[in-house]
């Protein structure tokens, strides 16, 4: 685990989601492009943690340094001095490089707060961080982060869905949590397939900015929505995938939200960049908004 998370002492805490970097080897017009946004961003917003939602590398073919793409990319987050997350997404690992071999490469940076998480439940990166007070030290938020992995069984199609053990997971990390600190914490969620509920929050008719293609979820609910209702402590789940989707809604009191994809080697008409989310302490609530790359 890396550096512990803290409120500023003015009571904020800033994070910036990065999503689908689709890096092949970093080498590349596209990458060099991508990997400069990256660090522009992080130098002119300053966060306080920076957030890989997926889909970090990507290669049609078994040829590219996906390693030293992965590698490349990361480095900007753990040069820069601030702690970093990752969470994989569907195309990571689908070539020449798996999940262990990606969570081996996290482990030697020291900014990285990344895990591997339980071996017993499905996926690799399921792990919490919890963001101290700026005061007391102690925990004020909760950040969770989830393998939502790649695709589901042919028989079924399509991607694959937060799995029951999984769910049962975040049940029983919320409730020691609660348990902790007398208290539900006030927490955001990321992953990288967006849950199906992001279907519903936009036919509601309430959400904010842009769906330019369909849902690319699951095409079966595990139910993880329906758990962070009953635990009451996520007021926010960021997702990837969909890069011409970059909305933002509230479906019965948590607000679902894509970020922004940051990468040029790939599909999308959305300008690039990254979401920035600000949690305040002691309360229920946080901004963010999209900042786009300015060249």
């Amino acid at each position: 685990m890396g550096r512990q998370l803290a409120f500023r002492k003015d009571g904020t805490f800033k994070i910036i989601q990065f999503t689908d970097i689709h890096v092949y080897d970093g080498l590349g017009d596209a990458d060099i492009r991508s990997l400069a946004l990256i660090k522009n961003l992080i130098e002119s917003e300053k966060p306080d943690l920076i957030v890989f939602t997926g889909d970090v590398i990507y290669a049609d073919n078994e040829t590219g340094d996906l390693r030293g793409g992965f590698r490349k990319t990361v480095q900007i987050a753990d040069q820069s001095g601030i702690p970093f997350a990752v969470i994989y997404g569907n195309h990571d690992a689908e070539r020449n490089v798996k999940k262990p071999e990606l969570q081996k490469i996290l482990s030697e940076y020291g900014n990285c707060i990344s895990e591997a998480g339980p071996e017993d439940i499905g996926g690799i990166g399921n792990y919490t961080a919890t963001v101290k007070s700026s005061s007391s030290g102690s925990d004020a938020a909760v950040l969770y982060f989830m393998d939502s992995g790649e695709y589901a069984h042919e028989s079924i199609g399509g991607y694959a869905w937060i799995q029951p053990g999984q769910v049962q997971w975040y049940r029983e990390q919320s409730r020691q949590l609660a348990e902790k600190n007398n208290a539900v914490l006030p927490g955001l969620a990321f992953l990288h397939i967006p849950l199906p509920e992001y279907n519903e929050v936009w036919e509601s008719g309430g959400a904010e900015g842009t769906k330019g293609e369909q849902v690319c979820c699951s095409k079966v609910n595990s139910g993880l929505f329906a758990a962070l209702l009953e635990r009451g402590d996520v007021m926010g789940v960021f997702a990837g995938h969909d890069h011409n989707n970059d909305y933002i809604g509230t479906l019965h009191g948590i607000t679902l939200a894509y970020g922004r994809a940051t990468g040029y080697n790939t599909y999308g008409d959305l300008k690039r960049g990254a979401r920035i989310i600000t949690l305040m302490e002691g309360e229920r609530r946080f901004d963010t908004y999209i900042k786009e790359d300015s060249v």
